[in-house]
């Protein structure tokens, strides 16, 4: 009988610590995103005295995309470490706002790579779960399955400008390359033990104000973008020395 109950005591201790490593079978992740990307420049807007912490200058024609490509590793459970790849596009126009008999309009190109960690707040129970792994989930187990996290970084940013006749002829600084801080927070959807979805909003932090060709006399800021993607994630395995194995 005390054989039995120790035999029962180390298989629910041997199980309960195979179901907590679990993760570490798929420690890389191939992450896509694609989604709205938002300018706050020298072109367009409002100044601060008339500005609402910046809410007025959230319009649809300053709203343009981005496409977005990772790679993260899996350092602990609740920490990843992530390289970020991004293109998009960012726009000033100032058709509304402090400066409309300007008239200045830019569009700007933007190449981004970037070192971020990301630290999940939140962690499901689910990916720890043979029943989830094995495709046995109901409603209540992807509801449980939400992770939230936070991200910061440091990167940079490569950019070309293109404006209109009158910002050219102001004297538009044409593209250049500056140092950004990513920072952000998202959340992710564990669908199945390959793919997750969800979303991220992250904002940048330049240290230019040439993102836009122009800077005022009356700036006092760099200029700032917003990201706002929807993500795809796609598990790899962890192959025998470590590296991600497609096998």
């Amino acid at each position: 009988m005390k054989r039995s109950v120790l035999l029962l005591i180390i298989f629910c201790l041997t199980a309960s610590f195979s179901e907590a490593q679990l993760w570490r079978y798929k420690r890389w992740e191939a992450v896509g995103a694609a989604g709205a990307s938002h300018f706050f420049g020298d072109v367009g807007g409002f100044s601060r005295s008339s500005n609402l912490l910046g809410l007025r200058d959230i319009t649809y024609r300053q709203t343009r995309f981005d496409i977005n490509g990772n790679l993260k590793y899996r350092i602990t459970r609740t920490i990843n470490a992530r390289i970020s790849f991004t293109c998009g596009l960012l726009h000033g126009i100032d058709e509304r706002g402090s400066n409309e008999g300007r008239d200045f309009e830019s569009r700007t190109l933007i190449f981004e790579p970037a070192l971020l960690g990301e630290y999940y707040f939140i962690k499901n129970q689910a990916e720890s779960s043979y029943l989830f792994l094995t495709g046995r989930k109901d409603l209540w187990t992807l509801l449980s399955s939400l992770d939230f996290y936070a991200f910061a970084g440091i990167g940079g940013v490569s950019f070309s400008v293109k404006g209109n006749d009158n910002l050219v002829n102001h004297g538009m600084e044409t593209g250049g390359f500056s140092t950004v801080i990513p920072a952000g927070i998202g959340a992710t959807l564990i669908f199945s033990p390959n793919f997750n979805f969800g979303f991220e909003f992250g904002g940048r932090y330049t240290f230019t104000d040439y993102l836009d060709g122009y800077t005022s006399q009356f700036s006092s800021a760099n200029d700032v973008y917003y990201f706002l993607n929807l993500t795809v994630t796609y598990k790899l395995k962890t192959g025998p020395k470590g590296w991600p194995s497609l096998r």
